[in-house]
């Protein structure tokens, strides 16, 4: 199945170490959402915006993978899965059950989310956004 990362999940060590059979496919822009960061886990979350754009990863998973996926993204309690197409498939991605207001994330997170974005070659410059509240 393909995955839409964003936050932590786009660390290409930490994603591998989640989902062993995960396999990074290339960089992708998910349209008319935003990043941010929320709840007391001050963790990545996307949102509905019109005209704004979530820079992530596409990644190929298996289904033991997104099991793994859902015990790490504590679904449903604290996120949800969310659906989208891209270019006519069917691509998974997780946001938060509660929006919460947000929540400037922690030096280590914030580090391993920066990290991502160079493992996928993302422009910060929407990490920079997100992060500008």
């Amino acid at each position: 199945m393909l995955y839409f990362a964003y936050g932590s999940n786009l660390h290409h060590f930490q994603m591998k170490r989640r989902c062993k059979d995960s396999v990074f496919i290339k960089k992708i822009k998910l349209k008319d959402f935003k990043l941010t960061f929320r709840s007391k886990y001050r963790a990545a979350d996307i949102e509905p915006k019109k005209n704004s754009i979530v820079p992530g990863g596409l990644f190929e998973i298996s289904k033991s993978d997104e099991k793994k996926l859902d015990v790490y993204e504590d679904f449903p309690n604290l996120y949800k899965k969310y659906y989208f197409l891209y270019y006519g498939k069917k691509v998974m991605t997780y946001t938060m059950t509660s929006k919460t207001p947000f929540r400037f994330p922690t030096e280590r997170y914030l580090n391993i989310v920066k990290r991502g974005y160079k493992d996928c070659k993302l422009d910060v410059i929407y990490l920079k956004k997100a992060l500008n509240k």
